[in-house]
């Protein structure tokens, strides 16, 4: 049998320095705390209505009455220079993505602090291991509420993704609302200096921000399976009771989606404006729907060994236990040991043999990361999602809903 678990962790009500079953790694930094004293967000990341509002206005409504007294905010459809409001880039980065990538921190937020709370309450991390645990939060917090970190964030925006990819590699050629092309190159319009030295920085860096925060969780994650957790090879969830880890990635999935669309804007853009078909884009969409279920899922997988490991223990644990039971059992039953005054039906032997059959079963199906098949479909969904509008540039709508239905049926 396995060892008697060791007693689990246990604190004092408010003696955690950042007590794990309040733990967030998406509350803190300066930019939260700028949200807060500008009274866009109280302490939980509420008032997300009134963040997401000003946000979209800050970064999308200049744009709009720059280009509309500049005449580009609007024109019929293949006029030069691309307009404004004719950019589905544009429009989907500033009105459908970054209010994905706000929503996304409210949920992750709410979701993902019971889920470290659990490892408390789960009894999963052993008393011996509760300086380690408090450690392991700790550094996550330290690193969540990093200034430099952020303003290192901000430094790689402006100067990599702005001065050197965004400013000799636009998405569109030609002339468009925030650029035209010259002799000398592209040149921005009024429109285009809001665009390109505060709209998409702000995107940017909200984007490269979930970066840092999921490296933080991945890191997290990754610390505490350094610690000899209290798995139960025997645990109803077939993961030793860490199934619920399964939910970290549902709780991201407002950011999964929103790579879907940003996808799903440059790939529009493509094929209103360069003459591009969805198919030439599969290698893309399938290298991103790779990499999202790289990111989100494979960071649970550093459960795995210590899973495997109680697996192969309590095979051997189970398995020993199991044949002296049914040894016994021949013994008393099959080869005539019972006492003649007790009855075979209604023997509690019975219910014990089918028990012991019914734990090694579990234990030898044990799964090797907590992870469920509908988590992944749930990501994948997520992040072609956005894609699904695209197929009415090849096929009439009635055509498409077909295709939809036969697929789901």
């Amino acid at each position: 049998m396995n060892d008697a678990p060791t007693a689990p962790a246990t604190w004092p009500a408010g003696s955690e320095p950042d007590d794990p079953a309040q733990f967030s790694f998406v509350l803190g930094g300066p930019l939260y705390h700028f949200f807060l004293r500008s009274h866009l967000s109280d302490k939980a990341l509420g008032l997300l209505g009134r963040r997401v509002a000003v946000i979209v206005l800050i970064t999308w409504l200049p744009l709009l009455i720059l280009s509309g007294v500049a005449g580009q905010a609007w024109g019929p459809s293949g006029s030069e220079p691309i307009p404004f409001l004719r950019d589905l880039a544009a429009q989907i980065r500033a009105l459908v993505a970054l209010p994905l990538l706000i929503i996304a921190e409210q949920l992750v937020h709410q979701r993902i602090r019971p889920l470290v709370r659990q490892f408390r309450t789960g009894g999963l991390v052993p008393a011996s291991a509760a300086q380690e645990f408090d450690d392991a939060v700790a550094s996550a917090v330290r690193l969540r509420g990093s200034i430099t970190a952020e303003l290192l964030i901000l430094a790689f925006v402006y100067v990599m993704l702005i001065q050197v990819v965004w400013r000799h590699n636009t998405l569109i050629d030609g002339a468009t609302w925030f650029a035209t092309s010259s002799s000398t190159g592209k040149q921005l319009t009024t429109a285009g200096y809001w665009y390109g030295y505060v709209s998409l920085p702000a995107f940017h860096f909200l984007l490269t921000r979930w970066y840092f925060r999921l490296f933080i969780w991945v890191r997290f994650l990754k610390r505490v399976s350094g610690i000899k957790l209290n798995i139960i090879p025997t645990h109803p969830d077939r993961t030793g009771g860490l199934a619920f880890l399964s939910l970290s990635v549902t709780a991201f999935l407002p950011l999964i989606t929103a790579h879907g669309v940003l996808l799903s804007a440059v790939i529009a853009n493509a094929i209103f404006y360069g003459g591009a078909t969805l198919p030439d884009f599969k290698i893309p969409i399938a290298i991103l729907v790779v990499v999202i279920a790289a990111v989100m899922i494979g960071p649970l997988m550093v459960f795995a060994p210590q899973l495997a490991r109680a697996k192969r223990k309590a095979i051997l644990e189970y398995g020993a236990l199991g044949q002296q039971y049914v040894r016994e059992f021949d013994t008393k039953w099959i080869r005539g040991g019972a006492p003649h005054d007790e009855p075979l039906i209604g023997s509690a032997d019975l219910q014990s043999l089918a028990d012991l059959g019914n734990s090694f079963q579990t234990v030898t199906s044990m799964a090797a990361a907590p992870l469920t098949r509908a988590v992944v479909i749930s990501v994948v969904v997520a992040t072609l999602l956005p894609l699904v509008p695209l197929i009415l540039t090849m096929m009439p709508l009635a055509d498409a809903l077909k295709l939809l239905m036969g697929m789901g049926m």
